[in-house]
């Protein structure tokens, strides 16, 4: 689920002069969601601290909501556990135990672990290498990453995602998870990927017993993501994140009908 996970890293970036020789180098942090990939906050800074990770952990909470776990390498700017602290924690250690968020960090010698982020690095690098004007201050590169984040977030189809959507699309359409227990143990929540089939429906199984979901035969075709959460049920289309239909599932029937207003009846000929 969106937010069940954060993944963060940070990478360097070098500057360029005004007569185009290599300037200063500076360091970029990443936090990207783990389940859609959305880029939830990308800066520049000189030089990554441990409060500027606090900071910008801060910031992205406060926009987008608290994460149930982060994922991380073990740089002492997200952890000492490797330090000899002997159960110290760094502020951003204890910034996550007062969320009551798990903290989760890559073995030693693993650097997959945390390949999303990586990965999503390379592709911002690349991106702004190839970029004609070069950066030649800090803030002229954080414009640019500004620039790439909007483009990677809202409008480049994403290959790993389903159906290609982008992250943006699945993000902002996708329940969030959250810290600690959950509220409500007995729940059943689950994701669910079909295709609306040629007569408008989906089908979907609840206490062993198949169910149709009618969202209307304009939409036959669109592969779209159930969203359940027990006899909760929204569904969107995969592509877009567009919600296309919304309802309580009864369990007593089998076909649960879109509730649209059926065409005028043919009278028999007198």
């Amino acid at each position: 689920m969106p937010n069940q996970t954060w993944q963060s890293d940070f990478t360097h970036y070098r500057l360029t002069r005004p007569d185009g020789r290599p300037g200063t180098s500076v360091e970029i942090i990443s936090w990207l969601d783990d389940c859609t990939r959305y880029a939830l906050h990308v800066s520049a800074h000189p030089r990554i601290t441990t409060p500027i990770v606090v900071t910008t952990f801060r910031t992205t909470i406060a926009r987008q909501g608290i994460p149930a776990s982060t994922l991380t390498d073990n740089g002492m700017v997200y952890t000492v556990r490797l330090a000899g602290g002997k159960g110290g924690r760094n502020n951003f250690e204890a910034e996550l135990r007062r969320h009551h968020i798990v903290q989760k960090n890559s073995r030693p010698s693993h650097p997959t672990t945390c390949g999303k982020v990586e990965r999503f690095q390379q592709t911002m690098k690349k991106w702004l290498r190839a970029q004609p004007s070069q950066p030649h201050t800090i803030a002229e590169l954080q414009t640019l990453i500004d620039s790439f984040c909007d483009e990677y977030n809202h409008r480049r189809p994403h290959r790993s995602l389903p159906h290609r959507a982008t992250p943006a699309a699945l993000y902002n359409t996708m329940p969030k998870a959250t810290p600690g227990p959950p509220s409500h143990p007995d729940t059943h929540d689950r994701i669910r990927h079909d295709t609306v089939d040629k007569e408008g429906s989906v089908t979907l199984r609840h206490n062993s017993r198949l169910h149709h979901i009618g969202i209307g035969r304009i939409h036959a075709g669109t592969c779209v993501i159930l969203l359940v959460h027990d006899l909760q049920i929204r569904v969107v289309n995969a592509a877009t994140g567009e919600l296309l239909r919304e309802l309580t599932l009864d369990p007593n029937r089998d076909y649960q009908p879109t509730g649209a207003p059926k065409g005028p009846t043919r009278q028999s000929p007198k």
